[in-house]
């Protein structure tokens, strides 16, 4: 029996577990990814590990610039950037926020967070359920799982479908405000090329409304030491569209947007697609988590919950952790 049951080891359920522990209470975090972090992910293609969700992140809040300080000191992170090019080949105008990447990729943020954590990787939460008062929560393998309070993590309508698998009815106000949250979805795709790009430094190219939302040269970037892999997002729309086409088509797409940046003659060595189906949420919970009533502890949390992104995700997992130890601390 565990104190708390975290369901997904990305920023907000780490961040949560690392509040408890540092309490003394016991956590079990159990996520279906290959690493730790969720969408804080990287992947090889070609001369090395390359981002593919999360590409930067920034500080608004002084609670998480605490976390981002010590991983400066540690040359953990570095600050890529202050601002990005919109379309052109210009000057990039700075706005004043630092736009922090992580050295070796993502993955390696995910990594650091994790250590000194319980977690359970390669491993799905299918079904959970109130058990006296705790809960009891099943895997794809059958294992079985107890604790006296649950934390969710993941997309909503992903922590939806476990709690239906358990039958779990959740109060009126909570099922409308957690329905309520809406997710865009992101085709990336990663081109291995032969050349640089004329991408302009940083390295960075964002339009929010576009087709192509952003491109990023993973050598100005620093993350591999040789021309080049381009990391290219698909707008919201753009990735609805084509959501359903065969990844080859897919990625005929996403590069047709590169190629106003490559070099004459470049050649492509190989290409990745993932999908994000819960990229970025475009609806939002107005507080940092979401305390289930009249049901055992349950909270969910996430990128969704009061500001989107790495930092949203990070300051909800926060709140979650603070909520549950004052919960159960207390008896």
């Amino acid at each position: 029996m565990f104190d708390v049951l975290i369901v997904g080891a990305g920023m907000a359920g780490m961040m949560a577990a690392h509040h408890l522990h540092t309490g003394g209470l016991s956590v079990m975090l159990v996520d279906k990814g290959h690493y730790p972090g969720g969408r804080i992910a990287s992947r090889r293609l070609g001369p090395g590990l390359v981002d593919h969700g999360a590409q930067f992140f920034t500080v608004r809040d002084e609670a998480f610039g605490e976390w981002v300080t010590r991983w400066l000191a540690a040359d953990v992170v570095y600050e890529w950037a202050r601002g990005w090019s919109d379309s052109s080949l210009g000057p990039v105008p700075p706005d004043g926020y630092a736009r922090y990447a992580v050295r070796g990729g993502m993955r390696r943020l995910g990594l650091q967070l994790a250590e000194g954590l319980d977690i359970r990787q390669h491993t799905q939460i299918t079904a959970a359920a109130p058990d006296g008062p705790g809960w009891h929560a099943q895997d794809t393998q059958g294992q079985h799982y107890h604790a006296r309070a649950l934390l969710l993590t993941p997309p909503v309508p992903q922590s939806l479908d476990i709690l239906a698998a358990g039958d779990v009815s959740l109060a009126d106000p909570d099922r409308a405000a957690l329905t309520y949250i809406q997710y865009a979805p992101c085709l990336a795709g990663l081109f291995w090329m032969d050349r640089a790009t004329n991408l302009p430094p940083p390295g960075g190219l964002q339009r929010s409304n576009a087709p192509i939302s952003w491109i990023a040269d993973n050598w100005q970037k620093g993350l591999i030491a040789e021309p080049t892999v381009v990391t290219v997002h698909a707008g919201p729309h753009y990735s609805e569209l084509l959501w359903n086409a065969p990844d080859w088509d897919a990625l005929l797409a996403l590069e047709a947007g590169l190629r106003l940046y490559q070099q004459p003659d470049t050649t492509i060595h190989d290409r990745h697609l993932h999908r994000w189906r819960y990229a970025r949420p475009v609806t939002t919970h107005p507080e940092r988590c979401l305390i289930a009533a009249g049901v055992p502890p349950l909270i969910f949390a996430g990128d969704a919950f009061a500001g989107p992104r790495v930092e949203g995700a990070a300051l909800s997992g926060m709140a979650a952790g603070a909520a549950l130890y004052e919960r159960l601390a207390s008896g």
